[in-house]
C-alpha cells in the first residue's frame, strides 16, 4: 500500500507535500489527498490520511432548510476557487459555526485571516452583511478585507476568542455587549438594508408558519404574544430613529480585539430602531432570564443604553420565539427548547 501511495503522489504532482500533515495543505491539495487516500485503500480498509473537515451539522441543516443543496455539494470547488482567486490557503472549518461555513485561512504573506461562506438565502444575506461591514469600516465590527457577494464569500480579519470563553456573569456580559453594539449604530439611509418594519413582518410570518409545521412546540399564548409584538414593532418603525443595527448581538459573536475590547462578527445588517439589537440580548440566556424576570432585564438594558424599555422587551419576545422555532427545526438543542419554555413562561407573566 505504501508503494502505491508513493506512486500516486508522484503521478498527481504532489511530491513536494509528501511529508506534510493534511491540516497544513490547501483545500485543493487536500481534495487530491483525499482522492489518493481512497485509491490506496483495500476494500473496507482504513485510510492513511485524516478526513477533510466537514460542514458543521447546524450549518448543514440550515442550508438544507433553505434549499441550498447545490451550495453544499459545490462547497469544495468554491473553496478551491477562492484559494486561487484570493491567494489564500484555507484550513479546517470552525466546528462551532452556526450561520455559515467559516474557517481559518492564511494569506500568501502569512497573515492569518478568516474565510466565511454564507449559506445562500432569499434575503440576500451575504450582500447585507457586506454592506454592514463596509459601513462600520472596522469600528464595532470585524474588518472586511475582501468580498464577493455573488459567491457569498467574505475574507475577514482574524480576531481573538469569544466573550463566551470568559464565562462572565450575565450582567457584566450584557454591559460589554451593549457597549459594543452602540459602536455599530450609525446612520444608514439609502444603504439598501432591510428595515425594521420589514424584519418584524417577516418574523411574524415565519413564526406563524413554523409553529404549525413543527407541530406546535410551544403554547398558543406564546405565539399570540410574539405575533402581537411583531405587529407593534413593525408599525413603530420610524426612519428618523432608524440606524444600522447588527442584528445578532450575543456572546459568541463578540470577539476580543485587543485594547479596544471587543468587536462583533456575523452582522445581519438592518436599518431599524436600535432596540432591535437589545432584543437579541433579551432572547439569550433564557434560563437566567426566568431567574431575573423579563421586565427586569429589559429595564436594565434600557438603563445601560438610554433606549425604550417597551421596544426592547417586545423585540425580545419576537426573537425568543422565532429563534426557538428555528432551533427546533435545525436541531439546535437544548437551547431551542429552553427558549420556547421561557417564551411560554413570559406569556404567562414571568
Amino acid at each position: 500500500m505504501a508503494q502505491k501511495a508513493d506512486q500516486l503522489i508522484e503521478m498527481m504532482g504532489r511530491g513536494a507535500f509528501r511529508e506534510k500533515l493534511v491540516g497544513e495543505l490547501s483545500t485543493g491539495t487536500r481534495r487530491i489527498a483525499e482522492l489518493a487516500c481512497g485509491l490506496t485503500q483495500e476494500p473496507g480498509g482504513p485510510g492513511r490520511l485524516e478526513p477533510v473537515p466537514t460542514v458543521p451539522a447546524v450549518v448543514r441543516n440550515k442550508a438544507l432548510a433553505a434549499g441550498a443543496h447545490r451550495w453544499l455539494e459545490g462547497l469544495p470547488g468554491l473553496i478551491a476557487d477562492l484559494e486561487r482567486d484570493w491567494d489564500i490557503s484555507v484550513g479546517p472549518a470552525f466546528a462551532d459555526a452556526t450561520e455559515a461555513f467559516v474557517s481559518a485561512a492564511v494569506e500568501a504573506d502569512g497573515t492569518p485571516v478568516v474565510l466565511k461562506l454564507v449559506v445562500p438565502r432569499s434575503q440576500d444575506a451575504a450582500a447585507h452583511e457586506i454592506t454592514a461591514l463596509r459601513l462600520c469600516g472596522g469600528e464595532g465590527c470585524v474588518g472586511l478585507l475582501r468580498d464577493d457577494a455573488g459567491r457569498g464569500a467574505l475574507l475577514l480579519e482574524r480576531l481573538g476568542s469569544s466573550l463566551h470563553d470568559l464565562s462572565l456573569p450575565v450582567a457584566q456580559r450584557h454591559e460589554i455587549l451593549c457597549a459594543t453594539a452602540q459602536r455599530v449604530w450609525r446612520p444608514a439611509p439609502g444603504a439598501g438594508l432591510p428595515t425594521g418594519e420589514e424584519k418584524a413582518r417577516w418574523l411574524g410570518e415565519w413564526i406563524a408558519q413554523a409553529w404549525v409545521e413543527l407541530d406546535r412546540p410551544c403554547t398558543p399564548a406564546a405565539i399570540d404574544q410574539a405575533l402581537a409584538c411583531a405587529d407593534r414593532r413593525a408599525r413603530a418603525h420610524d426612519p428618523a430613529r432608524a440606524v444600522l443595527v447588527h442584528g445578532d448581538v450575543h456572546q459568541w459573536n463578540a470577539l476580543a480585539a485587543g485594547e479596544e475590547g471587543y468587536r462583533l462578527v456575523d452582522p445581519d445588517g438592518l436599518w431599524a430602531e436600535p432596540e432591535y439589537d437589545l432584543g437579541i440580548i433579551m432572547r439569550e440566556d433564557p434560563l437566567e432570564l426566568l431567574d431575573e424576570g423579563s421586565a427586569a432585564r429589559a429595564r436594565r438594558l434600557a438603563a445601560l443604553t438610554g433606549l425604550d424599555v417597551t421596544a426592547i422587551w417586545e423585540w425580545g419576545v419576537v426573537e425568543r420565539v422565532s429563534t426557538g422555532l428555528l432551533g427546533v427545526k435545525v436541531g439546535l438543542q437544548p437551547v431551542a427548547g429552553q427558549m420556547l419554555e421561557t417564551a411560554d413562561r413570559v406569556a404567562q407573566g414571568a
